[in-house]
């Protein structure tokens, strides 16, 4: 038989027990615990952290750019031409004049031979502003008419420089000349190997239905001053009748 006293200690017991789980801490969600993880692998695939965005700038680089001179070091002749060639590209004759021999200027050549008596040659402080004077300077004759080349450096420059796209679409050779016409090839009477050398951008044909008749070459001649290079000739060849 119970008495007042047994309930008096159910009554504490339970108590104790209905105070102890109110108490209890619930179980943390795993939400918790996975936000971090999230957290990273959103970091691992952001376009700042992944792998494929840190690749882009190298293999968005064009490896057909043509070489440019080292910073510090002395270019060869293909790093030199391909300043000088990115130069005539643009019309940039600032650029182009700050290659040209201190001393002996450049001589431009409008076919494959050279004749130092008659080619035109500019300094440097000429070449900076040539683009602007309205002067008619007499550039030899045309081949197959003979009649004088009579034309101002612009118009010159667009005939007899920079008349195709060398820049892009040119194949490249170091002291070998790439295009053969009926024209006298004396590069290397005038500019001897010893202490010159050319670089000749070619290109066979341009209108496919002419069969190879306006393939074009243009040959940048550098003279070796010690580890330096100076542009001394610009000589332009063409196919001639």
């Amino acid at each position: 038989m119970y008495t007042a006293r047994t309930f008096g200690r159910f009554a504490l017991v339970a108590a104790m027990l209905l105070l102890a789980a109110c108490s209890t801490t619930p179980a943390a969600e795993p939400e918790a615990t996975l936000a971090p993880q999230q957290s990273q692998e959103q970091a691992q695939t952001s376009p700042t952290s992944s792998p494929e965005a840190s690749a882009a700038p190298e293999e968005s680089a064009d490896p057909t750019a043509p070489a440019e001179p080292e910073e510090g070091m002395p270019p060869t002749a293909l790093e030199a031409a391909a300043t000088v060639m990115k130069a005539l590209k643009n019309s940039d004759m600032e650029s182009l004049a700050a290659w040209v021999h201190p001393d002996k200027g450049v001589r431009f050549s409008p076919y494959a031979y050279v004749d130092p008596k008659k080619d035109l040659v500019f300094t440097r402080e000429k070449l900076e502003g040539v683009m602007k004077d309205n002067t008619k300077y007499e550039w030899r004759e045309f081949a197959g008419s003979g009649e004088l080349i009579k034309l101002t450096f612009a118009e010159y420059f667009k005939q007899f420089v920079y008349d195709a796209d060398f820049a892009g679409d040119a194949e490249i050779a170091l002291n070998k000349g790439l295009g053969q016409g009926t024209t006298v090839n004396n590069i290397n009477e005038v500019y001897p190997k010893e202490t010159h050398d050319f670089v000749e951008y070619h290109i066979d044909g341009i209108d496919p239905s002419v069969e190879g008749m306006d393939w074009r070459s243009l040959r940048l001649v550098f003279e070796k001053m010690g580890e330096d290079r100076a542009l001394v000739g610009i000589v332009h060849d063409q196919w001639t009748p």
